[in-house]
């Protein structure tokens, strides 16, 4: 990607895990796999149309102790697309969520056999992000604008 912003973060790899009931009903969907990294479940899914169609139950996902999940696919156009959604810490749906990409990458990159990916999250402001898994390490960018400029100044 040009013209974008690039930030490196530590990678959060998850293991597979037993999904809690209530994460089930709250997103109703078939997972073709459920793992779990230090912060959130990920989920996924056999279609990215799942993903763009959840509707989760906010109320019943407010109770699954987590930070937040990931919802993801494959992607026709994309490596992979995703969705994340953590009401229990205020937000029903981040836009565009980096944090959770530090886990999507680990995870793509076992799946799919490559450490680098065009990444689509399908909320409702939606973004494209690059993603690279670099050991450790998981490097996210894409396009930014900036909304605000400042100086720092020593006194």
């Amino acid at each position: 990607m040009t013209d974008g912003i690039e930030l490196n973060f530590p990678a959060t790899p998850e293991e597979k895990a037993d999904i809690p009931p209530e994460l089930t009903e709250a997103l109703a969907v078939n997972p073709v796999y459920a793992g779990k990294s230090i912060f959130d479940y990920i989920i996924e899914v056999e279609s990215e149309d799942e993903v763009k169609n959840i509707r989760p139950d906010f109320t019943k996902l407010m109770k699954v102790h987590t930070r937040g999940v990931i919802v993801t696919a494959r992607s026709n156009e994309y490596d992979f697309i995703s969705r994340f959604f953590a009401p229990a810490i205020g937000i029903l749906e981040d836009p565009v969520t980096g944090s959770s990409h530090c886990c999507l990458g680990p995870y793509w990159k076992k799946r799919l056999g490559k450490d680098e990916f065009i990444a689509y999250q399908a909320s409702k402001r939606e973004g494209t992000l690059k993603v690279q898994v670099c050991g450790d390490r998981v490097l996210i960018s894409g396009k930014a604008v900036t909304v605000m400029e400042g100086v720092l100044l020593n006194t």
